[in-house]
């Protein structure tokens, strides 16, 4: 655990902005978010906020001697990288490498114990992305380790993303201002992200648990549906919900961080699907791993091997477990059916949105899954699963609770139909000055009104809840 939400909210957030905005000094505005930042870390992980650091210092150095040096220069990005992802590696796959080991050759070999450090693969992958771009010139490297510290450690995006790259905040680290407006936006950005996570996430997880933890004897079509569609809701309201923050956050501090969602389950195809969803990875795999691998540059078989080799990884970094694995590849196979039949491509629109909808939504009961054969059997009992009994009326009643439907419906309807109108509001207020006085201050004031009522609405769900973590906390 990190923070308890509340704690956060109402202790920690407003005591490191008081100061922030009370610190002259953008050096000393600096100190403080690495301060604030390792003590946000080590409230939660007091031993791996030492790894954070080490993972710091020690890419700063390389991307120093990476810079400098003319000779085995390329041997010197090689080594830093095999360093990042062995320590990643160690910590978040050994167990699950050697557990598959043992059960494959019936073996006995000693599985380490250790714990996953909280966001390693995001700030892993930011560090990777830092020396990479130094090493091929994108981006100067920086002198002063602190900043390279702030850049790993900064609170707002570091245990769940976005991944950020070193080149689009550097400017910001060397050089920001307050500016109120933008801050009041990022306010309201950042709490429209809670809302997301405590209002709707939250209510869907509750179902999507019950569903997965029950017994199969309770699954038929119908439960495992319900099941399907919650967690779809869950994961998107869930993750999107903390890069709105992270970037509500980001604004408040004077950084700017790129979108990260892009309304995803609006996508006609799989192929736009992986352009909306969590767009910083998927541009860090395409940047780092497709582009350097040949991408589609040396014909089409090689093309489609390198796309699998992505989303292989992609499936892999999401967890230590073949269910994730699985999950990669089958979104990796859809690409490649998308791009080679060529009848796919020419699915009539709202055909093909329901299409992409399915398959994602099936997609993510594996995802789900504690195993893959718990994944696919629920995937079975969604098609063929045409029965009824007791247990599977009763559990499918007992989630059809009035909050959840209205939060189901409220789910279904932000996630891609009122994509036209967040655009307008969005436009309308970027062009504020169109609008006449009275109209102005009307909209400003309704705004703030809703966006105050949902903080308080939030706040009273934290009291009266549990500790709920964000589910890419655990990636």
């Amino acid at each position: 655990m990190i923070f308890n939400s509340l704690t956060f909210l109402c202790v920690f957030l407003p005591v490191t902005y008081i100061l922030y905005c009370v610190i002259p000094s953008l050096k000393g505005k600096n100190v403080l978010l690495i301060l604030a930042s390792l003590f946000f870390y080590a409230y939660g992980e007091p031993v791996y906020v030492l790894l954070m650091i080490f993972s710091a210092v020690f890419n700063y150095g390389a991307a120093r001697v990476i810079a400098h040096v003319t000779e085995r220069k390329k041997l010197a990005l090689l080594i830093t990288v095999f360093v990042n992802l062995t320590l990643l590696g160690y910590f978040k796959y050994a167990a699950f490498l050697i557990d598959s080991v043992n059960r494959v050759l019936n073996l006995e070999i000693k599985v380490p114990e250790t714990g996953l450090p909280v966001g390693i693969s995001f700030f892993t992958f930011q560090t990777v992305s830092y020396v990479i771009d130094v090493y091929y010139g994108r981006t100067e490297e920086q002198k002063s380790f602190w900043k390279v510290l702030l850049y790993i450690c900064f609170f707002p995006q570091l245990i769940a993303g976005p991944i950020v790259k070193y080149r689009d905040i550097c400017e910001a680290i060397e050089d920001r201002n307050i500016q109120w407006d933008y801050a009041a936006a990022g306010l309201q950005r950042f709490i429209c992200g809670l809302s997301k996570k405590v209002l709707i996430a939250n209510a869907m997880g509750v179902v999507a648990d019950s569903v997965f933890e029950a017994e199969h004897s309770q699954v038929n079509a119908m439960v495992a549906w319900i099941g399907a569609v919650a967690y779809l809701m869950q994961i998107y309201y869930d993750f999107s919900g903390y890069s709105d923050m992270a970037i509500g956050l980001g604004r408040m501090f004077g950084f700017r961080f790129r979108e990260n969602f892009e309304y995803p389950y609006g996508a006609g195809s799989v192929r736009e699907f992986w352009r909306r969803w969590h767009i910083s990875l998927s541009a860090w795999f395409r940047e780092y791993v497709y582009i350097p691998l040949g991408g589609n540059r040396r014909g089409r078989l090689r093309g489609a091997v390198n796309r699998m080799i992505v989303f292989f990884l992609t499936g892999l970094w999401h967890g230590a477990n073949w269910t994730f694995v699985l999950w990669g590849l089958y979104h990796g196979f859809l690409l490649l059916l998308e791009e080679y039949i060529p009848v796919m491509r020419k699915l009539p629109r709202w055909f093909a949105h329901v299409y992409t909808v399915v398959v994602v939504c099936v997609g993510f009961v594996m995802f789900r899954a504690d195993t893959i054969w718990q994944g696919l059997y629920y995937i079975g009992q969604m098609f063929i699963g045409f029965w009824q009994t007791k247990e599977t009326i009763s559990l499918a009643w007992q989630q059809m609770t009035p909050y959840f439907i209205v939060m189901l419906v409220t789910a279904i309807v932000g996630c891609a139909p009122i994509k036209r109108l967040a655009d307008w509001v969005r436009r309308e207020t970027n062009d504020i000055e169109k609008l006449t006085s009275g109209w102005r201050s009307v909209l400003l004031g309704g705004l703030r009104t809703i966006t105050v009522c949902l903080l308080v609405w939030c706040m009273l769900r934290l009291s009266g809840g549990t500790y709920n973590p964000f589910i890419y906390f655990r990636f």
